[in-house]
């Protein structure tokens, strides 16, 4: 079992990648928007801390990772913006990490960044607009990456072990799920 998590800013690809991943080795991806487009079909507000609709996101998160980590399956990729590493959320991401180290399971960080013009035409892709129907809405997502563009600078997850962090500006989602199977011996 290896638990890989894929984490950067808005629209840089990690969903395509992580498929990308999932085809690859055989691991089964979880990304971000399953959790949260399903808990806004009830509460609407799942991205502030202390809501009701965030806490249910992390239980339902929490529960997906504990059996995971208890069952005989190959590997789990997850996604998540890096909001997930800031500071006041970090012992959020620590915890769902130890949920894996806690099995001896190893665990792989991957950070994907991306030009702010690529992750704007990436917005509008079919992949993305397909798998996140809350996204459908390009005005709104457009203003929310150019608002949070200033924002997600946050992370430094260097100094963690089994860490890479790729510029995929240029790199197609299969070429990045190649690097992390090489870097990582997938």
């Amino acid at each position: 079992m290896k638990f890989v998590w894929i984490f950067g800013p808005q629209a840089v690809g990690k969903m395509t990648v992580g498929q990308e991943l999932e085809k690859l080795t055989g691991f089964k991806l979880f990304y971000n928007h399953m959790t949260l487009d399903f808990t806004k079909q009830f509460f609407d507000d799942v991205n502030s801390v202390g809501c009701i609709g965030r806490e249910l996101v992390n239980d339902i998160r929490h529960s997906v990772f504990t059996a995971f980590a208890k069952s005989d399956k190959k590997g789990l990729i997850f996604t998540t913006g890096k909001r997930a590493f800031h500071p006041h959320r970090i012992e959020n991401a620590d915890e769902i990490l130890a949920v894996f180290e806690n099995e001896g399971i190893p665990c792989y960080l991957v950070e994907l960044e991306a030009t702010l013009d690529a992750r704007l035409a990436r917005n509008v892709t079919e992949n993305r607009l397909k798998f996140k129907p809350y996204k459908k809405d390009i005005e709104k997502t457009t203003k929310h990456i150019m608002d949070w563009e200033k924002f997600d600078r946050f992370s430094d997850e260097s100094h963690r072990e089994n860490y890479i962090k790729i510029d995929n500006t240029n790199l197609s989602a299969e070429e990045v799920a190649n690097i992390i199977c090489e870097k990582f011996n997938f």
